[in-house]
């Protein structure tokens, strides 16, 4: 009998993949922007980075940054009733659109 593998991007092979046209390493402007404490940002993780990638289940999900930590940062993030410390790299995270006025 076969051991089912049970690491930490089980079951995510439709979400930790690119369009096409969008692979490879992210762009620099990405990599450089800086981002304040208590901005708002989405988490998006980019599948072609590794390093400082927050769980899957927190893919889509809109957090608070808290602080920098080295290149990473601290944001919250509610997951039901709790809240949610992660240390991402910006990689994994965008500012999010919602709070500007359309």
């Amino acid at each position: 009998m076969v051991k089912r593998s049970h690491g930490y991007r089980v079951g995510s092979r439709k979400l930790m993949t690119k369009n096409p046209r969008k692979r490879g390493l992210p762009s620099l402007g990405r990599l450089l922007r800086t981002y304040e404490k208590g901005q708002r940002v989405e988490i998006i993780i980019d599948p072609s980075v590794h390093g400082g990638q927050p769980h899957r289940r927190f893919h889509g999900r809109v957090g608070i940054i808290k602080a920098r930590r080295g290149n990473a940062y601290e944001v919250t993030a509610t997951l039901g009733k709790r809240e949610k410390l992660l240390i991402i790299r910006p990689e994994h995270f965008r500012p999010y659109s919602g709070d500007q006025p359309k």
